[in-house]
Order: structure tokens, then C-alpha cells, then sequence
């Protein structure tokens, strides 16, 4: 993949349309669930679900989310984005922060972690087994194979007392009645498959809004801890990380409101924001913006570098 700096004043407009935009006031957490972003045919329990219904819309315990000729980006955990492709199924089998659980039914779903806590306990189920997520990373799951891919990360995918650790690179074809055995990712099948283009893509726009969201909360405050932040730019939630910076598995950056305020050679230029003409924040040099440093290496495996609320 080919990096992306924006640099100082390249950041100015970004920072400027969000700070004339502002922060939502939070009025609660967007739960495990939360529908971020459609595109095409997606329904919610059969009911198709209009555009405005993103960052709304609820997949709860036991609801069933599908798509057609569609696609669709779930929240989980604060960091943590499942993606479902087209013609795909996914039932909400538990929402809560310390046990999140999804099981893909059919069609394809990709997992982006880009945040991971030893308190969660996140996994997906397919075909019978459960992939429990060890580490940050990228995960492809297949429901029509069946089959489990750790792009980067670690997982353990187990079914009854049959376990196997899969690491990064490797895949496990799930065929009923088979041993698990693993073995190498395609890199030639994982470029080009439509799922996994759409969510390097996604995982661009959720850093741009991110440079959005920490900018805003440095200009104009609403800083209320780690979590997902309502972007009224780009409609969607933001994921700002509690301090530093994260990058995503597909190497884009995520960086705290912390970060760039202390980022180096930090100057202000004048912006209009809701409350009149003050300073806002930006960057000289390539201190803060969007960096891919991420990309399929020819050894096996990815590897990274590495607004709340409505």
C-alpha cells in the first residue's frame, strides 16, 4: 500500500471543518452492536435499513443482521470493527463489553482490532467452532467454505475439546468431521477478495474521521475518556484511543486528543469555531496524519504499524 502523510497545513481544513462542526454531547456509550456504516442492501431483522439509521440501529442478543447486494460495519469493543460483505448473515450472540460474541451465518465478515484489553473476550463463531481474538489484528471469516483466516494477530479457534492456536499469515479450513489443520494465507486471494479491499478502505475513512474527532476535542473540548466519538462530518463514530497512537492492522493511524496536543512543533492559527474566533491546533511537519504502513509481506501474514459518543 502506498503511505498518505498530511502534514500541517494539509491537516488545517480538516481540523478547521471539525472544529466549526463540534463534538456531540454524549448522551450514552454506542453499545457492542451499533451499526456504523451501510452501503447497498443491508436489514435488521428482515426491516431494510435507510442510510440515516447508521449510528442509531442496534444488532441486539439473538437479531439477525443480512446483507445483498450490500455491505455493512458493526461496532464491538472501543477499537474493534466487524465487517460483513455482501449476500452475508450475522446473529448478535452476546453484546456485553467483557463477553462479545457474533456468529457469522453465512457469506463473509472481516474483524479489524485495533484496540485489545485483557478484560475483553471477543469471538466469532462459524460452522460450529468459536475463534476466541488473542491479539490485535486482522480476521476473515467464511461461512460458505467454511473457513477462519488470521491476517495479523493471533487466534485460538476451537470446537468441543478440539483447540488450536492460528497465528498470523494462516488459515483454517473448517470441513465437518476434519481435524484442524492449518495452513498459509494466499496473499494473491487476499488482495483481490471485495470484502477485504472495502475494509482497508473503511479502515482510511475511520482514520480521517479520527483526525477529525481528536482535532475537535482538543479545539473545542468533550473529552470523556477512550471510546467511540460521533463524527457529525463524516456521520459515523470516530475510535480515539485513550493516550498515543494506534495504528490499525492495514497500518493507518489512530491518534489521541493527548497526542496531538503534545505532538512536536505544535503551533495555532486562527479558526472560527462555534464560540467565535479562536486558536486551533495543527501540526508542522509530518507529526500528525494519515500514515499506511501496513501491507501483505511476502514471509506471511500483515502487519500495522504497530467522535463518544451520539
Amino acid at each position: 500500500m502506498k503511505g498518505l502523510w498530511r502534514t500541517g497545513w494539509q491537516l488545517a481544513p480538516v481540523m478547521l471543518a471539525a472544529a466549526a462542526l463540534g463534538v456531540a454531547k454524549p448522551t450514552a456509550m454506542p453499545s457492542p452492536g451499533t451499526i456504523n456504516y451501510i452501503e447497498g442492501q443491508v436489514a435488521l431483522n428482515g426491516q431494510a435499513l435507510p442510510r440515516n439509521s447508521v449510528g442509531s440501529a442496534l444488532l441486539e442478543t439473538n437479531q439477525l443482521l443480512d446483507t445483498g447486494q450490500g455491505k455493512a460495519e458493526l461496532l464491538l469493543t472501543p477499537g474493534v470493527f466487524f465487517r460483513v460483505g455482501d449476500n452475508s448473515e450475522v446473529r448478535m450472540v452476546s453484546p456485553g463489553l467483557a463477553d462479545t460474541r457474533v456468529e457469522l451465518l453465512k457469506g463473509s465478515g472481516m474483524l479489524e482490532v485495533t484496540e485489545l484489553f485483557k478484560e475483553n473476550d471477543i469471538a466469532v463463531l462459524v460452522d460450529g467452532t468459536t475463534t476466541k481474538i488473542e491479539k490485535r489484528g486482522l480476521y476473515d471469516f467464511n461461512a460458505d467454505l467454511p473457513a477462519v483466516s488470521v491476517l495479523d494477530g493471533e487466534a485460538t479457534v476451537g470446537r468441543g475439546d478440539a483447540h488450536v492456536t492460528l497465528k498470523k499469515g494462516h488459515e483454517i479450513l473448517l470441513a465437518n468431521g476434519e481435524a484442524f489443520k492449518s495452513q498459509k494465507v494466499s496473499k494473491a486471494i487476499v488482495e483481490t477478495d471485495p470484502l477485504y479491499r472495502w475494509s482497508s478502505l473503511r479502515s482510511q475513512y475511520e482514520a480521517e474521521a479520527n483526525i477529525n474527532a481528536a482535532s475537535t476535542v482538543v479545539v473545542n473540548g468533550g473529552w470523556y475518556g477512550p471510546g467511540w466519538y460521533w463524527d457529525p462530518f463524516w456521520s459515523f463514530y470516530a475510535f480515539l484511543p485513550g493516550d498515543g497512537i494506534l495504528y490499525s492492522p492495514f497500518g493507518w493511524g489512530f491518534y489521541s486528543p493527548g497526542w496531538v496536543w503534545r505532538a512536536p512543533h505544535y503551533y495555532h492559527y486562527p479558526v472560527v469555531g462555534r464560540n467565535g474566533l479562536r486558536a486551533a491546533p495543527a501540526v508542522a511537519g509530518p507529526a500528525v496524519g494519515m500514515r499506511s504502513m501496513g501491507g501483505f509481506h511476502a514471509s506471511g501474514g500483515f502487519h500495522g504499524g504497530g467522535f463518544g459518543r451520539r
